[in-house]
């Protein structure tokens, strides 16, 4: 079988996290013996140079995978038109929530992508939230399918060494070992990530609490302001620690000597994080955004919706000093696996390919 990525966002020189997800899953379908090329572009011109170079190789898709139903559309729609090469359309874009709202309900650019939606024989979002908001925008599809985003298969290990972690080895050699650690991991979008609400739960909690440290892993565009606010809030010396952005398996190592994850965004589409840390057997506290509601043992307490510093403060104190709360007794290895994913998506292909659908 051979397929062909569409995609508008995918790792670079430039940016080697922009669109890891797409990547993780061409080797998930790679894996299960597919020939897949990738046409990454943000532009006309080059999208279409790239598809005639595969021509002049030899190469054809059977298949098309489109990521993001974006200007690509059209050349996925062409090469089922003009080929009758089917396509399925794997979403990501959070511009369909709500809380977001950059894809209008009306104009030409979204009756454009209802058309692109509507002429795939798959349409994958990567969460049910998600799909739920392209259906209220009116989007139709011949089928809709959910699939995970891959985690990394070390961070399956992770469960098998937390009895015998060391905080001693993450940096922070000035703490005592039974310090609680609560992770958190972001990319600093303010707007979309709440990193200063999740401070100010941070703060209240430091005047019932000492013996705890709250890690900031990532960077991003408000991370000056971030830290600046942080400053503001006079919180107790050595409360929080700030690592930059890590690679996944630095991300794993946090993983492997924390005691509990937080996620305090206002919207996510998916958030890769929640499944690492449920993977890796955290005790896992998050706001309903992403696959938190979808997700075997993560708490999505209704109470945190508001996002008010006091509750999340409340719900951190219960899953860092409540002994009943104890992570995951089985890590979800099946669901998130490359090998899962790519079986699935598989199964999507063949049966496109065969008009099972």
């Amino acid at each position: 079988m051979k397929v062909l990525f569409l995609t508008p966002w995918y790792p670079s020189p430039k940016d080697a996290m922009s669109g890891l997800f797409v990547l993780k899953h061409v080797e998930a379908v790679r894996a299960q013996g597919v020939d897949v090329r990738v046409i990454f572009s943000q532009g006309w011109g080059d999208m279409w140079r790239q598809w005639r170079t595969l021509r002049r190789e030899g190469w054809m898709p059977d298949l098309v995978q489109l990521n993001v139903i974006q200007k690509q559309g059209l050349l996925a729609l062409w090469l089922k038109h003009r080929y009758d090469i089917p396509y399925v359309i794997i979403e990501h874009f959070a511009g369909y929530l709500p809380v977001n709202n950059s894809v209008s309900a009306h104009g030409l650019h979204t009756a454009f992508m209802r058309h692109v939606c509507k002429n795939a024989e798959a349409v994958m979002p990567v969460s049910e939230k998600l799909q739920k908001a392209m259906q209220a925008l009116g989007f139709q599809a011949k089928r809709w399918q959910l699939i995970d985003n891959v985690v990394d298969d070390f961070f399956f290990d992770i469960p098998k060494h937390r009895n015998n972690r060391d905080h001693s080895g993450v940096n922070n050699t000035d703490l005592s070992d039974h310090r609680k650690i609560l992770l958190n991991i972001t990319c600093f979008d303010e707007r979309a990530k709440n990193v200063k609400g999740l401070l100010r739960a941070a703060k209240m909690l430091s005047e019932r609490h000492r013996d705890w440290q709250l890690v900031l892993v990532g960077t991003g565009i408000d991370y000056k302001d971030v830290r600046a606010y942080a400053d503001s809030l006079d919180l107790p010396e050595n409360l929080l620690r700030w690592t930059g952005e890590l690679t996944p398996r630095e991300v794993a190592e946090e993983m492997a000597h924390a005691d509990a994850f937080v996620l305090s965004s206002r919207y996510e589409t998916y958030s890769v994080v929640l499944a690492e840390a449920a993977v890796a057997g955290l005790p896992v506290l998050s706001t309903p955004v992403g696959i938190a509601e979808e997700t075997a043992d993560i708490i999505v307490p209704q109470e945190i919706a508001q996002y008010k510093p006091g509750k999340f403060a409340e719900f951190i104190e219960s899953i860092l000093w409540n002994k009943s709360v104890t992570g995951h007794q089985s890590p979800l290895t099946d669901r998130f696996t490359a090998a899962a994913i790519g079986k699935k998506l598989i199964e999507v292909y063949d049966s496109c390919l065969h008009h099972d659908i």
